[in-house]
Formats: C-alpha cells, sequence, structure tokens
C-alpha cells in the first residue's frame, strides 16, 4: 500500500506499528498527507466506537430457507444502518468539526490544478512579529459564511488554527490543520497553503478572524472590526 493511500487508516489508528512508522516518517516530509490527516482527525474521533459489519456465522445443520433468508435480511439491515452511522458521521464532522479543505500551491492566489481558490471579500495581512502572512475570503451563506485562506511565510512543525469570533463574543474554529516542518511560503519551501472551510457565524456578524496555534499562541489576525 502506498503512503499516501494510509492517511485514513492511520487517522484511524489501524495500521500495524511498522506501517504506522513508516507512515510516520513519511507524513514528516508530506504536506499533503499532512493536511489530510488535519481534515480526518474529527471524522476519526466520530467514527471509532462504530461496531464494523460482523461477517454472518455459518448456518447451523438443519437451518431452514426462511432461517436463512431471515438472517441475511438481518445481517443487510445491520449493514444498511452502519453504512448511514458513517455518512452521518462524516457528514457532522465536515460541517460542525471545523475541517478545512486545502492544497499546498506555489502560486499566491490558487494557481492552476489547485483545487481551492481565496475568493469574496478578502482581508490580507501580515503579523509584524511572527512574519506570517495571509489572505482570507468570506462568502455569505445561507448557512453561515464560507472562508477561503492563502497561508504563507509561516515555520513549522505546528498545529494551527483558524477561529472566528463573532460580534457577540462566540468564539468558533473555523478550520484546523497541521504546518510540516519545511513549512509554506518560505524560500526552502514556496508552495503556500490555500484551505478551505466554513463557520456558522453570519458574515455580517464577524468580529475578528484569527490563525492561532492550538495552545493558543496567536501567529495573525486578518479581521479585527471594531463593535
Amino acid at each position: 500500500m502506498s503512503e499516501h493511500t494510509d492517511v485514513g487508516a492511520y487517522a484511524m489508528g489501524l495500521l500495524e506499528e511498522p506501517d504506522r512508522q513508516a507512515f510516520e516518517d513519511h507524513l514528516a516530509g508530506c504536506s499533503t498527507c499532512a493536511v489530510e490527516i488535519a481534515q480526518l482527525s474529527p471524522m476519526a474521533g466520530l467514527l471509532r466506537g462504530i461496531d464494523p459489519v460482523q461477517a454472518p456465522a455459518e448456518e447451523p445443520p438443519g437451518a431452514t430457507v426462511t432461517d436463512l433468508l431471515s438472517r441475511r435480511a438481518a445481517a443487510q439491515r445491520h449493514r444498511t444502518r452502519w453504512q448511514a452511522a458513517l455518512g452521518a458521521a462524516a457528514g457532522i464532522a465536515l460541517i460542525a468539526g471545523g475541517v478545512g479543505i486545502g492544497v499546498a500551491t506555489a502560486s499566491s492566489g490558487g494557481s492552476a490544478g489547485s483545487t481551492v481558490t481565496v475568493t469574496g471579500q478578502l482581508h490580507s495581512a501580515t503579523d509584524a512579529l511572527t512574519g506570517v502572512a495571509g489572505t482570507v475570503g468570506l462568502v455569505s451563506k445561507p448557512w453561515g459564511t464560507q472562508v477561503t485562506m492563502d497561508l504563507s511565510k509561516v515555520r513549522g512543525p505546528l498545529e494551527c488554527e483558524l477561529v472566528a469570533v463573532s460580534t457577540t463574543g462566540e468564539r468558533r474554529v473555523v478550520m484546523g490543520w497541521l504546518v510540516p516542518a519545511a513549512g509554506y511560503g518560505l524560500p526552502d519551501h514556496p508552495a503556500h497553503l490555500i484551505i478551505e472551510g466554513g463557520t456558522s457565524i453570519p458574515m455580517a456578524s464577524l468580529a475578528s478572524l484569527a490563525v492561532d496555534t492550538v495552545n493558543g499562541r496567536p501567529l495573525l489576525t486578518l479581521l479585527t472590526i471594531r463593535v
């Protein structure tokens, strides 16, 4: 199995020790897999504890055709419920878990090949202390605010969050991601991180957007509105 295809199994804790170690060695130098791990972590937490579909037991001697059909129908209902649980958990993780969907691209504006483009109402900033630079695009949606972000000049390894605060003081994590050791938008690794997420806070009610590390250290404030 290719290291890139091990992302889901690693997030779910399903890899054997040699495969886990090999994947972590690969992860240290692969920004694509690092972003995917950040995306899958909330979903993995929701899926843990969901029982897999069990293989039907062998039919006992003397089982009738009716018994066989009943057992198979029950197994199919079990399988259907399990698949529905997986789908629901995936949807919850994407909507409520602050999952970012992103790619690394050498362009600061989403070059050809990038599946995410920073669009909408744009806000840009560079932090004088950390040197981190970014542009965020905001689009009003019926469910809240779609957020896209271009991040550069950030050094890893770090685990980061984009945090939104409403005009009433509500705090929401818009998305989270891992910054590999090579970083983003640096001389030795010029690719920017282009990432997409969303928040339930309406666009008109956004007071601030900031990039923080998970331990609360601020890296960059992209939007501040006095209220």
